[in-house]
């Protein structure tokens, strides 16, 4: 009977050593305008945990992460719990899977199960009247897609500017993008917005504000029905209650609408067909069009540039440019094409230019015949066309095409062409090679593949016994993984300088994480005396390991304290400068 009670005492104590990591929601299925919160819980303290990533699962964090840790003693039994919180929102309906959360614990990386949650249509949810808001966000909160032309020409540019408009009593705290505008047909180009404005206007016959988004100009690459998708924010914004402060003044509470601009349909006129000159490319706008060789009198050898730009307002990316015909004398090379074309919300305007270099073959006179550039002008709406004048090139020297054998200079590309030295070949010797080659069995390669395998069997028994004692160094391989994971949570702390909650997270994980890699202490052991006395027994200065103390104490309280961004970025480089001393002092 004794051995039973001993073994039951056994079994219940390690029933109670075990680790157990958890996750729990507070409902299984909700409206997809409901929130709903996620608890991570543990029995033991760790290190290094790593939420799921709630965006993939179709959830956004509108809350947390905060952390809640309990201890408690019962009939001599210690107890620890410790829990992070997280509020969400559904983006999305459907049945949605919350992935996997881990965290390391004593060395042992543990995970939770996944949950599976039931997001439902918009249900009604019940308000205290206290606190129902006095004004709805729906009748308050537009956004208007507002289109320069309707019905354009093909290839002509029109804008789409997106304005948020919203009343005045109402102010906005976030928004973000569910659905972003697709231009199937079109050419875009957003333009920058460098920073948000809000203004006055009028909105359906009131006075509202406005807040400019984004602004895009569009050319439309075909004719007919084109569609606009639209564009769809989640906006979260703050809303006047019934309760009122000491001083009359309405309370606000948080309230949130997600809005959409709508599709938009754009008729294409196509171009008329009437007056289209063979030679349209497609140009359409207010261009200037010119020619220019670099030079027209040249002596044996040399080469020119011809300059083929247009200039102006229009659809500069999107014709080519007309290509000059040349005698056979004039050898010609493929063009560099160069733009400097700047996109404002009037459309696309400056310079698009092919350059040709263009090598003479024989002296005598060639003329470069005139180039046209026709466009379609939206002033006028009917086409123009632009010519050049005729070029006439001089080759003062070399050889004539009667010394080919030819009185053509149209025929010159079928005879034999005199190249000058400074076009001539790289190489000018020939290389021989023999027709028929060495078998390879028995050749030098044969056998050098043949002992590879041999010789590569003392660097295999070398490399496994490396391998083999590196993963035999249970200690050196956890302070070079807490080393590690030190560099990357101070990596993420900078990465969250504006954002101060995950900022000190990271922070306090890097700081722990580099107290690991050089004393190889675990967290748990991690009290202000013990580290002060391991650091001191290190030769590590006294006023290094204050400020280090000091530094791991403000991680935890900053989290819930006002704090500023000059404060953080402080913090930040007082924590690079501590463990860069640390460093140089535990050496």
């Amino acid at each position: 009977m004794k051995r039973i009670i001993i073994l039951l005492f056994l079994m219940t104590n390690s029933l109670w050593a075990q680790v157990q990591f958890e996750a729990k929601v507070s409902k299984n299925s909700l409206g997809v305008n409901e929130r709903l919160r996620i608890e991570f819980n543990m029995n033991a303290d760790g290190d290094n945990f790593q939420p799921p990533n709630f965006e993939a699962s179709g959830f956004r964090v509108v809350g947390g992460p905060s952390q809640s840790v309990s201890q408690s003693w019962i009939n001599g039994r210690s107890t620890f719990n410790k829990s992070y919180i997280y509020i969400l929102l559904p983006t999305q309906k459907g049945a949605l899977t919350i992935k996997q959360a881990s965290i390391e614990i004593n060395g042992q990386v543990y995970k939770t199960s996944p949950l599976k949650i039931n997001v439902t249509n918009a249900v009604e949810i019940p308000k205290d009247p206290n606190e129902m808001p006095a004004i709805s966000a729906d009748d308050n909160l537009y956004l208007v897609a507002d289109i320069s032309k309707t019905n354009p020409y093909l290839n002509e540019p029109i804008t789409v500017v997106y304005k948020l408009y919203f009343s005045y009593n109402i102010g906005i705290t976030n928004w973000r993008e569910l659905n972003k505008p697709k231009y199937n047909d079109f050419w875009s180009q957003n333009i920058d917005i460098k920073q948000l404005k809000a203004e006055d206007g009028m909105f359906k016959g009131e006075r509202y504000r406005y807040v400019v988004l984004r602004k895009t100009v569009l050319y439309p690459t075909k004719s007919g029905k084109l569609e606009i998708e639209p564009l769809s924010l989640d906006i979260d914004c703050q809303v006047p209650t019934n309760r009122r402060n000491f001083w009359g003044q309405a309370l606000m509470t948080e309230d949130s609408k997600r809005v959409s601009a709508g599709s938009k349909i754009i008729t294409v006129k196509a171009l008329p067909e009437k007056g289209k000159p063979d030679d349209f490319t497609g140009a359409v706008g207010r261009f200037d069009f010119r020619v220019k060789p670099s030079k027209t009198l040249l002596k044996n050898g040399e080469s020119f540039d011809l300059d083929l730009s247009v200039v102006g307002t229009g659809n500069l990316k999107l014709f080519t440019l007309p290509k000059p015909v040349l005698p056979s004398a004039l050898e010609m090379y493929d063009p560099v094409h160069d733009e400097k074309v700047s996109t404002p919300l009037t459309g696309m305007t400056g310079k698009i230019a092919d350059k040709y270099t263009i090598i003479p073959q024989y002296k005598g006179n060639y003329q470069i015949k005139p180039l046209r550039f026709s466009y379609f002008d939206l002033n006028t709406n009917n086409y123009k066309t632009i010519a050049s004048q005729p070029i006439t090139i001089t080759v003062l020297d070399g050889p004539s095409v009667a010394s080919s054998g030819t009185t053509n200079p149209n025929n010159v590309a079928k005879n034999k062409i005199e190249v000058a030295k400074t076009f001539a070949y790289n190489k000018q010797q020939t290389i021989l090679e023999p027709k028929e080659k060495d078998d390879f069995l028995g050749s030098s390669l044969f056998y050098s593949l043949v002992m590879l395998p041999f010789l590569a069997i003392p660097l295999l028994i070398v490399g496994k016994r490396r391998k083999e004692a590196s993963d035999n160094d249970i200690l050196g391989n956890k302070i070079k993984k807490s080393n590690a994971l030190a560099k990357k949570y101070l990596s993420e702390a900078k990465k969250h300088l504006g954002n101060k909650e995950p900022f000190y997270i990271a922070l306090e994980k890097a700081l722990h994480n580099f107290l690991k890699a050089k004393l190889n202490i675990e967290t748990s052991e991690m009290s202000k005396e013990k580290i002060s006395e391991i650091l001191k027994s290190k030769n590590a200065e006294s006023e290094t390991i204050l400020d280090f103390i000091r530094l791991t104490e403000n991680c935890e309280l900053a989290r819930y304290a006002m704090s500023s961004e000059s404060a953080i970025q402080q913090d930040y480089e007082k924590a690079v400068a501590i463990i860069s001393e640390l460093e140089k002092q535990l050496k």
